[in-house]
């Protein structure tokens, strides 16, 4: 318990387009770390080296880390040629380089148009073993991928998440628990069910919490995503990591959200409060 420690992130678009506003706002709420994922309305993969290195100027003026890139590395189609997302994936890098970070979140491909439920497990095979390339790629030039759960996606479910991470041994591959997104695919007292098949592999946390009966979402601990029970296990296995702030508490939508000043206010606050409750320590 003493040796966990929790930094505080958060993903800037949620919070406004533009980067000063991002960054204003970060510096009033006391956290010290941008999760890049948009930014001058665009993505964070089609910003130009100049783009991203006045990323890094303005960050490094603030005093604001780059956590990680937000990248949209697998959320395309399962069917897409890997060549094309190797390529988005290599661009990812030479952005990382510039902004200063060696982490880019990731996820594990869309199944076919109109796949039922009962037929999504055949995909975790095949989507692992993209994984696997996306992974091996990364460890070759030095970075790490965060594989995050997602609804809609073959890595929705614990247990497709754990086929998935089952599939690709390789350590430049972690995971990123997002407690909302499981609950939205129906999954209940999810971290007494899955962070026991998870965590082991989980090196990052999103903080959003939403209701098992309409998926709507809610601040840290307001919500079915068991976070309170999810920052204890966190506190008493010592974690040392990231905990990024995607709130999504105005629009909650399939490859996005946003929450604003106001949104994000309530969401930091939210989660420093259970913090608190816990007795976990801030970095």
């Amino acid at each position: 318990m003493a040796n966990a420690s929790f930094t505080l992130s958060a993903i800037g678009d949620e919070i406004a387009d533009k980067l000063d506003e991002q960054i204003q706002l970060l510096q009033e709420l006391n956290v010290r770390y941008l999760d890049l994922r948009g930014v001058w309305g665009k993505n964070v993969l089609d910003l130009d080296d100049d783009e991203a290195r006045k990323v890094r100027t303005a960050c490094d003026e603030a005093g604001i880390g780059i956590s990680s890139l937000g990248s949209p590395v697998g959320k395309s189609p399962i069917e897409e040629p890997m060549d094309v997302v190797l390529e988005r994936l290599q661009r990812l890098f030479r952005i990382g380089e510039i902004v200063g970070t060696r982490n880019i979140r990731i996820f594990s491909f869309y199944p076919p148009q109109g796949t039922p439920e009962s037929k999504l497990d055949d995909y975790v095979d095949e989507a692992a073993a993209r994984l696997v390339q996306l992974a091996d790629l990364a460890e070759q030039q030095g970075f790490h991928l965060l594989l995050e759960n997602e609804k809609g996606i073959v890595g929705d479910t614990v247990e497709r998440c754990r086929g998935l991470l089952a599939g690709v041994q390789n350590p430049a591959l972690s995971f990123v628990w997002d407690p909302a997104n499981f609950v939205q695919v129906g999954e209940a007292a999810v971290t007494e069910s899955g962070w026991p098949l998870l965590g082991e592999r989980t090196t990052s946390v999103h903080i959003k919490d939403a209701m098992l009966g309409d998926g709507s979402v809610r601040p840290a601990g307001q919500g079915d995503g068991q976070v309170s029970a999810l920052l204890t296990r966190l506190r008493d296995e010592g974690y040392q990591g990231f905990l990024a702030l995607e709130p999504h508490l105005t629009v909650a939508g399939h490859s996005s959200g946003f929450s604003g000043p106001e949104g994000m206010t309530v969401a930091v606050k939210a989660l420093r409060g259970l913090m608190v409750e816990l007795d976990c320590a801030e970095a």
